[in-house]
């Protein structure tokens, strides 16, 4: 029986009848096939060697949750640096817009990790275990054996024990080897959250590689219904060439394109190619290698189905400088400029200076007393120092308490400090204003220049004088 013809009609991996159509991809080797395994052991080979690569004393890639420490290629942010992470995701986020705009879905079919794991490790275990395309196709159909009971349990058994493998290696990004070593040492209660994780983590991956599969793309991923607003006539996609290719056959007649359907054989979402540019298309070029293949059998140009724009296919020239790519260009240079400019503002001390919680000020005895509350966080891995100074004109009443000279700081420790200032009531008035630096001892550098103003009762109310509410209204 002659196979269905995936139409535009209807997503291809539904049947008539509205069951879930499974997807095998036949194999398929080429230039494009081969580069793509080097890029996906390339990924693969960093996000499994990255927490074990160290820079100054830490994972390259260290996402430390409970000390609140983010660890990226020697440079550490605490909390109050996650400003920052605004102008990385815009900046991926304009990367990805200003690729998409050149190249299309290329990131779906070559980096994407989603298609890194599920092509390049899970089918490969399939391949490995039920054959190719046709005997996997046909131990679909056939009747439950001992056979096929033991390649599924044995199948099976290698995606669970390969996604248990791939969170362990997540959660190591946010505890460390060393923390994940002495985690798996000790009892589950006693990391229950990190246990928890790696169980829901590993149970997503089984679910989503061993069933889900290209539903993943097809139904929850946004990208590929983006795609219809990040391209454009002249984005370069997989494509086929209809004027050459058309019509099919093998007559004296027919275009290049035999009708082999090779094209839509090794598709990994299973879609026809010729139909057009569809949604399910995350640009993988299995189909051009497949092609080219044939086309090399029959001694004819390659080409058939290519990388080329829609004006290309159409046979005018492709323009990569238009306004989409110059608009995005921009956007992207603006976020690579901010994100430099905010990398150049941090400091290997973080502090920050707040009023004290409470009233804004005290009144005691004949003293207006104003708190605040000093915190300052030593980002290196080794022991730093800090002094604390006050700088204006304040009046010779002032007595400061908490205004250290030196305050010693250890590695990747946080420490806090109460300034206290008082003045006599009688002294006090509006608009007494000074400075609080905070100054890195071993560089000499401010990390903090905070304005304080200090506050207290209004001058005009003498001390036991009684209150007038049209004072207070003016």
């Amino acid at each position: 029986m002659k196979p269905a013809t995936p139409t535009l009609e209807t997503l291809s991996t539904i049947r008539e009848d509205g069951s879930r159509k499974n997807v095998h991809p036949a194999d398929v080797s080429g230039p494009f096939t081969r580069w793509r395994k080097v890029i996906a052991a390339l990924m693969l080979g960093i996000y499994i060697l990255l927490p074990w690569i160290p820079i100054n004393g830490y994972p390259a890639v260290f996402l430390d949750a409970v000390k609140r420490r983010f660890h990226f290629f020697g440079i550490t942010f605490a909390t109050q640096d996650l400003w920052i992470g605004f102008f990385v995701v815009t900046g991926l986020a304009f990367s990805l817009f200003y690729v998409s705009s050149l190249f299309g879905r290329v990131w779906c079919g070559w980096a994407c990790p989603y298609t890194v794991f599920l092509e390049h490790v899970y089918r490969r275990i399939e391949r490995f275990i039920d054959g190719d395309a046709t005997a996997r196709r046909q131990l679909d159909a056939a009747p439950l054996s001992v056979g096929k009971i033991t390649r599924r349990l044995l199948k099976h058994a290698l995606y669970l024990a390969v996604s248990v493998l791939i969170a362990h290696v997540a959660l190591s990004y946010f505890v460390s080897l060393r923390g994940l070593y002495a985690m798996m040492h000790d009892s589950p209660q006693m990391h229950f959250m990190a246990f928890g994780a790696v169980v829901f983590l590993s149970g997503a991956l089984y679910f989503s590689f061993s069933w889900f599969r290209e539903q993943f793309c097809i139904i929850l991923c946004p990208y590929g219904r983006l795609q219809s607003a990040l391209i454009d006539d002249h984005s370069i996609v997989i494509g086929y060439d209809a004027e050459r290719g058309e019509p099919r056959g093998k007559g004296e007649r027919a275009g290049a394109c035999v009708d082999c359907r090779r094209c839509v054989q090794v598709c990994p979402t299973g879609i026809d190619i010729r139909n057009g540019l569809q949604l399910e298309c995350i640009g993988c070029s299995a189909c051009v290698d497949a092609c080219d293949d044939i086309m090399t059998k029959l001694q004819r140009p390659l080409g058939l189905i290519r990388y080329d724009s829609h004006t290309g296919l159409q046979g005018g020239k492709t323009r990569f400088v238009r306004p989409r790519t110059i608009f995005y260009t921009f956007m992207l240079l603006a976020g690579c400029t901010a994100l430099s400019l905010a990398l150049l503002t941090l400091s290997p001390l973080g502090a920050s200076l707040v009023r004290m919680s409470g009233a804004s000020y005290y009144v005691n005895e004949g003293v207006v007393r104003n708190q605040f509350t000093i915190r300052v966080i030593n980002k290196r891995n080794r022991d730093s120092a800090f002094h604390i100074t006050l700088e204006g004109s304040l009046p010779a009443q002032v007595i400061v308490t908490g205004n250290e000279q030196e305050v010693a700081l250890p590695p990747m420790q946080e420490v806090q400090r109460t300034i206290t200032v008082s003045l006599p009531t009688a002294a006090f008035h509006d608009g007494i204003l000074f400075k609080a630096r905070i100054t890195d001892t071993r560089t000499g550098d401010s990390v903090l220049t905070r304005g304080i103003e200090l506050l207290g009762p209004d001058p005009r109310v003498q001390d036991h004088a009684p209150l007038n509410p049209k004072d207070y209204l003016q």
